[in-house]
């Protein structure tokens, strides 16, 4: 194991996020927030710890890394980044204990949007933006835009891609890894700027729309206002959102070609299709459902239905109305919805389109393979055949997700939680949605739980934002041997 390439990249991915942190002072100079100090000295310790990490491991340093440091730097890399990333709320005290802080970090960073703040309008501008900026580095991966940097220091990063990036199928739009790291994030600069551009042009002002625009397209849901996006009555900003969160659910690789004016291969991916196809449906389905028990039109049922459903599908978690309180089958289908996941290759969390995708399709071959066991039956996706190892990837992926869903839940039921709010809390955390249901519903958050708790959800967070196997494999004999 090359410990010292991992000790040297972290130090850099947290002289990174320090950097980060110092362009909050920026705001909070700006609209006089009171917070310039905590921020500039968080900033300046990460940023210090970071260079002292890489400058005394940089001398006779061996390139190379294999698969095991890429796992243990990803895994150790969004922990140290969240463990210092909390640094300017506990130095400002807008969040006073260091349990709260680290949550509140992780689910930035894991673009989880679980909070524990009662009064987010209370906390400071810079904060409030250190806050948003979290996600929206966590959404396409720090260590993914780390990429872009590393092979200037002489480091090749494949083996990090490979672990940042884990999924049924992985496709590289330039055979160099720095460069797809760059177009990837080229690709999510853009979006974002256009977001806030079209958000400020609907009258939302400029630091709510920055704010909004990074947790949109992280997926993440953390929003400036105490009311979520329902402090905001336009219909206009309401659709704005949805398709930028639409949009952030979409592999990313097709927003490449689609700039690139190629749009033959998003009508031909079957992952889209049914994403598309799953959105519409179930936003449909509950405006009938919903219909009846509202006493506005058609129109903007189907606007907070669509919203809603949007919002759950791509894991971003922002919420409009309390959707607890919806018609009964709809609150079933939303908790249904926390574990579809968008597509393999987008900021979205969860199971992901993809794997129910090819779990669907190779169920049904089964079917068949029963009737004509000699014949050979491929999976296809895209007019390809998948390789069976993949399927076999995706079902123990299945079984580990439902089994730390149930074994997540009970430990939380054990720790005093209701049977409800317990199963809501964790497929929320694992899929990195943010609302769940019951006391950690649309309108509620997370402060009522248990430190044990807190560190279990953190730990669960991680997990899923990592889906599941690059920190699961690190607890295994076979990592660790030679």
């Amino acid at each position: 194991m090359n410990y010292r390439v991992i000790v040297y990249i972290i130090g850099f991915l947290l002289m990174f996020t320090g950097g980060f942190i110092l362009t909050g002072i920026l705001f909070s100079l700006y609209y006089k927030s009171g917070d310039e100090y905590s921020l500039g000295i968080a900033g300046l310790i990460t940023l210090f710890t970071g260079l002292t990490l890489w400058l005394s491991t940089k001398k006779n340093l061996s390139r190379d890394i294999g698969r095991r440091e890429g796992y243990l730097i990803v895994t150790l890399g969004w922990i140290s980044m969240s463990l210092f990333g909390c640094l300017p709320f506990l130095i400002h005290g807008s969040i006073s204990s260091f349990t709260d802080a680290f949550f509140e970090t992780v689910s930035g960073f894991t673009t989880t949007g679980a909070t524990i703040l009662s009064d987010i309008e209370a906390v400071p501008m810079g904060l409030i933006y250190w806050r948003s900026l979290t996600q929206w580095l966590g959404g396409m991966g720090i260590i993914v835009l780390s990429l872009a940097i590393l092979p200037i220091l002489g480091i090749g990063g494949m083996q990090l891609f490979i672990a940042e990036v884990p999924g049924p199928t992985k496709d590289k739009i330039h055979p160099r890894i720095q460069e797809t790291a760059k177009r990837l994030w080229g690709i999510y600069v853009l979006i974002t700027l256009f977001e806030i551009i079209l958000l400020s042009v609907g009258g939302m002002d400029m630091f709510d729309a920055i704010n909004h625009s990074f947790t949109t397209m992280a997926t993440g849901g953390f929003s400036p206002k105490n009311a979520s996006t329902a402090y905001y009555s336009s219909p206009y900003i309401q659709y704005i959102l949805t398709i930028f969160m639409f949009l952030a659910g979409v592999n990313f690789t097709l927003h490449y070609y689609a700039l690139h004016g190629d749009f033959s291969f998003i009508k031909k991916n079957n992952e889209f299709r049914v994403y598309f196809l799953v959105v519409i449906t179930a936003a449909v389905i509950i405006t009938l459902l919903h219909l009846p028990y509202v006493s506005f039109g058609i129109e903007e049922a189907f606007r907070q239905s669509l919203f809603h459903v949007v919002s759950l599908v791509t894991t971003t978690g922002y919420v409009s109305s309390d959707y607890e309180n919806w018609a009964p089958f709809s609150r079933i289908i939303f908790f249904i919805l926390l574990f579809i996941g968008g597509c393999a290759g987008s900021t979205g969390g969860s199971i992901k389109i993809i794997r129910h995708l090819l779990l669907f399709r190779n169920g049904i071959l089964e079917l068949k393979r029963i009737m004509h066991p000699n014949a050979v039956i491929p999976v296809r996706v895209n007019e390809r055949a998948i390789n069976p190892a993949i399927i076999l990837n995706i079902q123990a992926f299945f079984i580990f997700y439902i089994l730390i869903f149930v074994i997540g839940s009970v430990i939380l039921s054990v720790l005093g939680l209701d049977f409800v709010s317990s199963l809501g809390a964790v497929a929320t955390c694992l899929g990195n949605v943010g609302p769940g249901i019951g006391t950690v519903g649309p309108l509620a958050n997370f402060a009522h739980l248990t430190d044990t708790g807190k560190w279990l959800l953190s730990f669960i967070m991680i997990l899923g934002r990592l889906e599941l196997f690059t920190i699961l494999i690190i607890f295994t004999s076979a990592f660790w041997k030679k």
